[in-house]
């Protein structure tokens, strides 16, 4: 999977740390983001993606995560903690079993539900950076 900078490195929500413990799921999810010229960063595991925050946290725009996933911390756990250290970075929650509430997150989150259509999802990225510019 390329995560090479596009085009939308300039886009003004920048980088989308992109978690998800599906490998087809987050390959695909990349490539569609990807294509609409957005720079991505993806990981397979919430733990993962927690590591990547303490080094790079200034260039992450969004978080998109999946709910459910194996390891120390799920998604709502990241969620939790990304919201609680960058409070003005938008969260995208994506889940086929639970939702933000059910799961126990405490911030406002953009929600999809899985499986989703491409345009919903665009459109939900887009409500998630716009949600943060009107704060």
């Amino acid at each position: 999977m390329s995560r090479a900078p596009t085009a939308g490195e300039n886009h003004p929500g920048g980088l989308i740390l992109v978690v998800e413990d599906d490998p087809l799921i987050l390959e695909f999810l990349c490539e569609i983001l990807q294509e609409e010229g957005f720079v991505v960063e993806p990981h397979v595991s919430a733990d993962a993606a927690a590591i990547y925050l303490e080094q790079h946290a200034p260039k992450v725009g969004l978080l998109l995560t999946d709910i459910t996933m194996p390891g120390t911390l799920n998604g709502a756990d990241l969620a939790n903690q990304f919201g609680d250290r960058w409070p003005d970075k938008p969260i995208m929650i994506m889940s086929g079993f639970e939702t933000p509430a059910s799961s126990g997150v405490r911030h406002a989150v953009s929600f999809i539900k899985k499986p989703w259509a491409i345009g919903p999802l665009l459109d939900c990225v887009d409500g998630a950076f716009k949600s943060r510019r009107l704060n």
